[in-house]
């Protein structure tokens, strides 16, 4: 939610005033939104996935506009698959590390992110 509604950079641009959608399908953003990765079926995409209730609940929660304190603005995550997390993300510089939350880092917007 905070690419839907960040005001400046690439995801203002591409969320065009709020539109989740376009958030999550945008190019390269969400392996679980892809078909395919690297020519290959990926088998764990949204479209093979069986929610439950607990899934639209924190779906729900979040669209209320409910946010994780402990991610603040951040804007990016990954799972570096090792111990430590990189202090910058993406390579461009857009964003600094601002926390770890078990296997994932996040990233906030640095001075560098409304030029994106």
């Amino acid at each position: 939610m905070n690419r839907v509604y960040v005001s400046d950079g690439e995801y203002a641009r591409v969320s065009q005033g709020g539109n989740i959608r376009n958030i999550i399908f945008q190019e390269g953003q969400y392996d679980c939104a892809r078909e395919t990765i690297r020519n290959q079926y990926n088998p764990q995409n949204i479209y093979n996935m069986t929610p439950t209730e607990v899934h639209y609940n924190i779906a729900d929660w979040a669209l209320a506009g409910n946010r994780l304190n402990e991610i603040g603005d951040c804007l990016w995550y990954l799972n570096p698959f090792r111990p430590s997390c990189a202090s910058t993300f993406p390579s461009n510089g857009s964003g600094t590390l601002h926390t770890r939350l078990g296997e994932h880092c996040f990233y906030r917007p640095t001075a560098k992110y409304p030029d994106t």
